[in-house]
């Protein structure tokens, strides 16, 4: 096996926006910055094409997954559910609900690394089968989870409350600890966990806020809150995407065939073994 230095290759799916009337594919610049040098990636922005999308030959030529927060919300005929009353329509995406969740599917069957935030965490749960609150301040017992509006961005992304991390999981192993704080800038949340989904994280007021995919062959991580804000001021957050790069690294050593080391190693030609990280 040959060894290399090339970056893996993480798509973002993007959403379908009308920006002035003309239709946009579009992600947001933390995200790639998070793929880019949280995980050490290569950045790859997946079109919306809705149907018009292969998953196959999507996963093909990436290494890992990264499905973003948004301003849309998953459509709840996709859970079972009609849109509420009081929910605004203009928050529906359906191109990228057509591109996500058979591409969500595909990812964890085909063992490809996928991490999921915020819209992105409430995807994988549909797409495994499960449903969500849509408005989850009106929901008995729980929390107003959405940030306040009029605030700057800088204190609508600061810690908002704690989270328990479940013993022995991924992210308390990441984390040091079964404690950890985190940001809050969400309306919806998950109303029914889906099938196989191993819950990492609650809210004080219960709510799920991380789950693992428990049949998937590969590396899965689903956040209802935004680690990719200013990630490298925040100690958790850059080991969630460093474990998410390693994972992507070990998916292109497979598909390529090469064995792939992190950015800034260098290795013995011929034992393959690491000499030095800078």
């Amino acid at each position: 096996m040959t060894t290399s230095k090339s970056r893996p290759i993480v798509g973002i799916p993007a959403d379908f926006r009308l920006l002035d009337q003309h239709p946009f594919h579009c992600i947001g610049h933390k995200y790639v910055r998070a793929v880019t040098a949280g995980a050490d990636a290569l950045a790859l922005l997946i079109p919306a094409l809705g149907v018009d999308s292969d998953p196959e030959e999507i996963l093909a030529a990436v290494d890992g997954i990264l499905f973003t927060g948004s301003p849309s919300n998953v459509e709840p005929i996709h859970y079972g559910a009609t849109l509420s009353a009081e929910h605004l329509a203009d928050k529906r995406d359906p191109m990228r609900d057509a591109t996500t969740l058979p591409l969500i599917r595909a990812a964890i069957a085909a063992g490809v690394p996928i991490i999921g935030i915020c819209r992105g965490f409430q995807e994988i749960n549909v797409a495994c089968g499960g449903s969500l609150h849509q408005e989850v301040h009106k929901v008995a017992g729980m929390a107003d989870h959405r940030d306040p509006d009029g605030i700057p961005l800088d204190q609508a992304y600061g810690p908002a409350h704690p989270i328990a991390l479940t013993p022995g999981g991924l992210l308390a192993r990441l984390a040091g600890s079964t404690v950890a704080q985190v940001n809050s800038l969400h309306g919806q949340g998950v109303d029914r966990l889906g099938a196989g989904l191993v819950v990492e994280a609650r809210a004080p007021d219960g709510l799920i806020e991380a789950y693992t995919v428990d049949h998937a062959p590969g590396f899965t991580l689903a956040l209802q809150w935004h680690p990719e804000w200013k990630f490298e001021d925040n100690a958790f957050s850059k080991a969630i995407f460093a474990e998410f790069g390693r994972a992507c690294r070990q998916r292109q050593s497979a598909r390529t065939g090469r064995t792939v080391y992190p950015a800034g190693t260098t290795s013995d030609s011929r034992s393959g073994k690491i000499l030095e990280q800078t």
